[in-house]
C-alpha cells in the first residue's frame, strides 16, 4: 500500500512564504510524476505544479513565477516552494503520485495524500 504525506502548511500573511513536502512510502518500482493540486472552498480541486521522474515542470498560470516546485526521487519526495503569497491561493493542498508502479505486476496507479490546509490572510 502507497501512502502519501503531506506537510508545512498553515497560516501566513500575503506577500509570505511558505514550503510544502510530500512523502511517499510503500513498496513501489517508481513513480512516474508528482504534484499539487489545491481546492478552495466551493472550488473544484485544480492543478497547480507537477513534475516528472526526468524533472519536467508545469505550473498553473497563477503561480508562475511564484511557486517552485521540486523533487527528490531518492527520498520519493515532492516539494512545493511558495512565495510571495496571495489570500487566492488559500485552500488545502494534495499531493498527488501518478503513474506509481507496484509490485509484483508493476501495474500503475494513482494515489492522494489527505491534503495540507494553506491559508494566507491578507
Amino acid at each position: 500500500q502507497v501512502q502519501l504525506v503531506e506537510s508545512g502548511g498553515g497560516l501566513v500573511q500575503a506577500g509570505g512564504s511558505l514550503r510544502l513536502s510530500c512523502v511517499a512510502s510503500g513498496s513501489m518500482f517508481s513513480i512516474a510524476a508528482m504534484g499539487w493540486h489545491r481546492q478552495a472552498p466551493g472550488e473544484q480541486r485544480e492543478l497547480v505544479a507537477r513534475i516528472t521522474s526526468g524533472g519536467g515542470t508545469n505550473y498553473a498560470d497563477s503561480v508562475k513565477g511564484r511557486f517552485t516546485i521540486s523533487r527528490d526521487n531518492a527520498k520519493n519526495t515532492v516539494y512545493l516552494q511558495m512565495n510571495s503569497l496571495k489570500p487566492e491561493d488559500t485552500g488545502v493542498y494534495y499531493c498527488n503520485a501518478a503513474g506509481v508502479a507496484v509490485p509484483p505486476t508493476g501495474r500503475r496507479y494513482d494515489y492522494w495524500g489527505r491534503g495540507t490546509q494553506v491559508t494566507v490572510s491578507s
